[in-house]
């Protein structure tokens, strides 16, 4: 019975090194899919942070653009300004010297052309172009040599 116990013991030892290479062997295929997935998540993200870096490489670029528009029309309102008030004072240089022009200056606009600074608030081209239809239209020009 000895020989009899011998073999049911190395039967049950080989049993259990197979059930503990088995369960090695699944723990191997389990860590090998989580390596997998794994892989794929970070070349996913690698993926996404490409294509993110190239968005932001393209927002900086138009801000960049957008920062010296704006500087550039910064530069040309100043020149304007200058400009404006160049003529602004030549006009009032002009007006002190001009007894006529400043008689002429004096004078309130025609109703005509009051009529043109006085607008109703628009809200689209739709209610502009009934506003330029109706009553508050301006007048055609007419031959002024007729009449």
């Amino acid at each position: 019975m000895s020989t009899l116990r011998q073999a049911v013991y190395g039967i049950a030892l080989l049993a259990s090194l197979a059930l503990l290479l088995w369960g090695y062997h699944q723990r191997d295929m389990a860590a090998d899919a989580t390596l997998a997935l794994t892989d794929q998540k970070r070349q996913d993200a690698e993926t996404r942070n490409d294509r993110l870096a190239s968005i932001v490489t393209t927002l900086y670029a138009n801000l960049r653009t957008e920062r010296e528009a704006q500087t550039n029309l910064r530069t040309t309102q100043d020149q304007l300004r200058l400009g404006m008030a160049s003529r602004q004072r030549v006009i009032e240089d002009l007006k002190r010297e001009n007894e006529e022009l400043r008689a002429w200056a004096a004078q309130p606009l025609p109703d005509d052309a009051r009529r043109l600074r006085q607008r109703p608030a628009l809200a689209g081209a739709d209610a502009y172009h009934v506003w330029l239809s109706g009553r508050g239209a301006v007048p055609a020009a007419r031959d002024s040599a007729g009449h």
